[in-house]
């Protein structure tokens, strides 16, 4: 189905979706682009729900479906039902919508992450667990603004080398010496990921951690191989 079309055929169920649905839909639109999930080479993003900036509280949202992606998805299935995928991926994204409107305390997270982040990126002191504020793209893995952070927990110290899947392959490195939590940058990913992809190496959490307190740590960097 051609962009045209497709586009079309959202339009037609929008107009089927019951109104107290939309409240608050800012717009909903068909984007060309082919999005693939970040870690997961195999998975695309068929569509999201983006809050728009703005003084409500909680803010509209755009919902947006991607082309691409469903073009992706029916070349590599011979049954791919294009209304039933286009609908699901609506209404799913529409719940998202509703989901987020009610539950403004978990914006308020996020947007705090994104605050620590920027405080780590500008050498400020930040909290080193912000991350788990983000948003959760798989396990063990969180996305805050466009930077990805792989959670590792470990006993005592940093092993000798850290590996992670990163669209179907593996990639190692090795980490520095030195005290946790670390976090480490990895660099020569394959594809470049948008913002930084970083495995933060941190002690399983104790009692004692009531009573620690230390700076934050400086993000070191690493270039990885194939695993």
């Amino acid at each position: 189905m051609d962009l045209r079309d497709f586009r079309a055929l959202v339009d037609r169920m929008v107009g089927e979706v019951p109104a107290e649905y939309l409240d608050g839909v800012f717009a909903i639109e068909v984007s060309p682009r082919t999005v693939r999930h970040p870690v997961y080479s195999a998975v695309f993003t068929l569509g999201e729900c983006i809050p728009v900036e703005a003084t409500e509280d909680p803010p509209p949202s755009r919902v947006v479906l991607y082309h691409g992606s469903f073009q992706e998805l029916a070349r590599e299935r011979r049954d791919f039902d294009w209304r039933a995928e286009a609908w699901e991926t609506l209404t799913h994204e529409l719940r998202h919508h509703l989901e987020w409107r009610a539950r403004s305390g978990e914006l308020d997270a996020y947007d705090w992450a994104a605050e620590q982040n920027f405080r780590r990126q500008e050498g400020q002191p930040y909290d080193p667990l912000f991350y788990l504020s983000g948003e959760r793209v798989a396990e063990g893995v969180y996305c805050v603004d466009d930077d990805l952070f792989f959670d590792r927990q470990v006993r005592r110290s940093a092993p000798g080398s850290v590996e992670i899947e990163w669209h179907g392959r593996t990639f190692r490195a090795e980490p520095p010496p030195g005290r946790l939590p670390l976090y480490l940058a990895l660099d020569g990913l394959d594809p470049a990921p948008v913002g930084e992809a970083i495995v933060v190496l941190r002690r399983r959490p104790g009692i004692w951690d009531l009573f620690r307190r230390g700076s934050p740590p400086a993000t070191e960097r690493a270039r990885v191989r194939p695993g």
